[in-house]
């Protein structure tokens, strides 16, 4: 794998308390295991690497632009997510808080490109490869990297970094992201950048 620290971004998808907090879902042990078992550790180590090889790191949170959720998008109202302005659930884990300049971009859709500027902001950037990462695979993650795709960005999914309710659910979208782009480990991606 090659990769060009100046025109890629790290994506982190929804790390964002609301997600984490069991009392906002159903029970969903395999998501809360794999976030600590395999996601937090390789997150861990990635992001550090990512800022240190000068690679542009990017969040994206669910979060309504008003209080009453009313900008929400259909497949967010019918899912019952209403996470309103400035509240804590939109707020990024404080485990991966970003670091002073990095961007932070809210959404109120499962696909941060039709809900935000992010395309806009990347272009401007310069960036042309995007590592994506955080939950749910099978959905945040995996409307990311088909909508990515075709418009025109090398997408990355690094697979340990991202977990969804259950293992078969994981399996089948990543199965399903590779017809539309690349699935990599953290640790490729850490050697990627570190060559």
């Amino acid at each position: 794998m090659f990769l060009e620290a100046e025109k890629t971004a790290l994506l982190l998808i929804d790390v964002q308390d609301y997600v984490l907090d069991p009392v906002n879902h159903p029970p969903r042990p395999f998501f809360y295991d794999r976030i600590e078992q395999v996601v937090w550790p390789g997150l861990s180590k990635l992001l550090p690497a990512a800022r240190k090889s000068g690679v542009e790191v990017t969040y994206t949170v669910m979060e309504n632009l008003t209080q009453d959720g009313r900008d929400r998008s259909l497949d967010y109202k019918l899912s019952g997510f209403n996470i309103p302005k400035g509240s804590q659930g939109g707020q990024v884990t404080s485990r991966f808080a970003p670091h002073n300049d990095e961007i932070v971009l809210k959404k109120s859709s499962a696909c941060l490109f039709h809900s935000t500027n992010f395309d806009y902001v990347m272009r401007n950037i310069g960036i042309s490869t995007i590592l994506c990462t955080g939950f749910l695979t099978d959905q945040c993650v995996e409307q990311t990297m088909k909508v990515g795709s075709v418009l025109g960005y090398h997408m990355i999914c690094i697979e340990d970094a991202c977990a969804t309710d259950t293992d078969d659910r994981h399996a089948s979208a990543l199965k399903r992201i590779a017809l539309s782009g690349e699935i990599a480990s953290s640790q490729t991606v850490r050697a990627a950048l570190a060559a």
